[in-house]
């Protein structure tokens, strides 16, 4: 007898239905076909001893599972649930006509439990966007596929909870969820507050900037001056992530199986701080089915790179494009996947080997010519696409003891959230425009308006510090932005003059 369930698989940040037959006739060999990879091959015997465990039995005769799209790749072990109902039906030991009415996925035990899997919200959407009546899927995933309104999710623990679904015999109620009221609840609830940090007042204005403009930044400092302590609390100064873009995080986190058991909607921004060792696959994404790598997992959020120069020259490389296009597109032979990758790069150094240069109290003891074949580890290419440098300098004894309280972010992210604001209204209309620094080069100079006297100063200083065009365009689009948190119309000759203090590593100090 043939039987038909239906399963899903994952390419990007979307979900495809996958059509599984299951042909029993007479016989004695178990096949399946349909490009399926090991995890997939090996569930033949996950699904004989889970059948056996539930009361049932592995029909002894030839058994045809195919996975259809026949020419499409197909893997992980998600399918287990959706076949052996099929075997199970196909072989006549369970009689429902429900079972192609559902989109079903889980992963067996040897007991015929269900182990979570990832990917299930694309797959949510997708079942909705098909019109199955619900999903079936392991309990620990249905917080998550419940985001989706308008489709039943149904939880369930075991092969038998699934079987008792189809056949009308059990009482497990679909889950039901106010995903709005989850969002908002969790909304901006970050662990760490710019309240609890004192002094670094320029690090701060410096990092509001960038989080009011979605400008990229670097910071220049010694050991121990506090650059990843600023770095984590970075993504609580940022405007809080719409609906839209929280479902786009959450699909991304899901795909690559990040969100853990019984997780829903991310209402925070992403924070990702990858180590030095990283690979570019790993960064940028890649695999045979290709997976998200950290520029997209921190989409929508903040990628945190800490001492940049330790990172291998080719991870840096494969970054250049994803940073300019806000996308990564991945190619294989037979598939062309495209991730989001719309992401704020915070990254931050010593300024030498031994990180004392320029120090106000130790001496760095380098070599000459050392702190340029550091910095030189960092392509300028690389460098020109980051909008602000900013140096870090160790805080004093007075300001850590002191008693007046630090600005916290809330307040800060008030004053980001009004310029962000003026940014949305300047740039209505246009697709894929939404802050300063994604604004294209030919609007720089209809936005960015300068008078004689602002002219003056940018080409003396572009002129002593040897700017490139790409760096002239980085200064305006800051200046923009300090204008936009002033609430001026027009940039004036102050927010030049401190949107030019941001250049540091392009002074011929760093350059010797």
């Amino acid at each position: 007898m043939l039987a038909k369930s239906y399963g899903s698989s994952v390419y990007g940040v979307d979900a495809n239905v996958i059509t599984i037959e299951v042909n029993v006739s007479q016989g004695m060999k178990f096949f399946m076909v349909g490009l399926p990879d090991n995890a997939i091959k090996e569930s033949e015997h996950r699904i004989d001893a889970a059948i056996k465990y539930s009361g049932y039995k592995m029909p002894r005769q030839k058994v045809v599972v195919n996975l259809a799209p026949a020419d499409v790749k197909k893997e992980g072990s998600a399918y287990d649930l959706p076949i052996a109902l099929g075997i199970l039906k196909g072989s006549e030991q369970i009689f429902t006509e429900e079972l192609g009415n559902f989109m079903i996925m889980g992963e067996l035990a040897l007991d015929g439990t269900l182990r979570p899997i990832k990917g299930v919200l694309p797959i949510a959407i997708e079942a909705r966007k098909q019109g199955f009546k619900g999903f079936i899927l392991p309990q620990e995933n249905a917080a998550e596929a419940a985001i989706v309104n308008n489709l039943d999710v149904i939880p369930v623990s075991n092969l038998n909870d699934a079987i008792g679904v189809l056949e009308g015999t059990s009482d497990i109620k679909p889950v039901e969820m106010d995903t709005r009221d989850i969002f908002f609840t969790n909304l901006n609830d970050y662990e760490a507050d710019f309240a609890d940090v004192q002094g670094q007042e320029n690090i701060k204005r410096a990092l509001e900037i960038a989080a009011a403009g979605g400008h990229n930044v670097i910071m220049v400092g010694p050991p121990g001056a506090g650059k990843t302590m600023l770095a984590k609390r970075f993504p609580s100064i940022l405007p809080p992530l719409s609906l839209t873009e929280a479902l786009e995080t959450t699909k991304i986190h899901s795909v690559a199986g990040r969100l853990g058991a019984n997780a829903s909607l991310i209402a925070t921004r992403p924070y990702r701080a990858p180590h030095h060792t990283i690979s570019d696959v790993a960064l940028v994404g890649g695999g045979g089915i290709p997976q998200p790598g950290e520029i997209s997992l921190a989409n929508n959020g903040v990628l945190f790179l800490d001492e940049l120069p330790e990172f291998k020259r080719t991870v840096l490389e494969v970054m250049r494009q994803p940073l300019e296009e806000r996308r990564v597109t991945i190619s294989r032979a037979k598939v062309s996947v495209e991730f989001p990758a719309n992401f704020m790069l915070l990254a931050s150094m010593n300024p030498c080997p031994c990180g004392y240069y320029n120090h106000p109290e130790k001496e760095c003891v380098c070599p000459p010519g050392s702190v340029k074949r550091y910095l030189n580890k960092v392509s300028g290419p690389l460098l020109d696409r980051i909008d602000l440098h900013v140096e870090v300098t160790p805080v004093s004894f007075d300001q850590m003891t002191a008693d007046r309280k630090a600005e916290s972010s809330d307040t800060i992210r008030k004053r980001v959230i009004a310029a962000k604001e003026i940014q949305e209204k300047r740039f209505e209309g246009l697709e894929d425009v939404h802050s300063n620094a994604l604004m294209p080069s030919q609007m720089v100079k209809e936005v960015c308006e300068i008078n004689s006297a602002g002219k003056a100063l940018l080409k003396n200083a572009m002129e002593k510090l040897g700017l490139s065009a790409r760096a002239y365009d980085r200064i305006m689009k800051v200046s923009r932005t300090i204008a936009d948190l002033a609430g001026s119309e027009d940039i004036k000759i102050e927010h030049l003059a401190e949107a030019i203090q941001y250049r540091s590593l392009d002074r011929e100090e760093w350059a010797g």
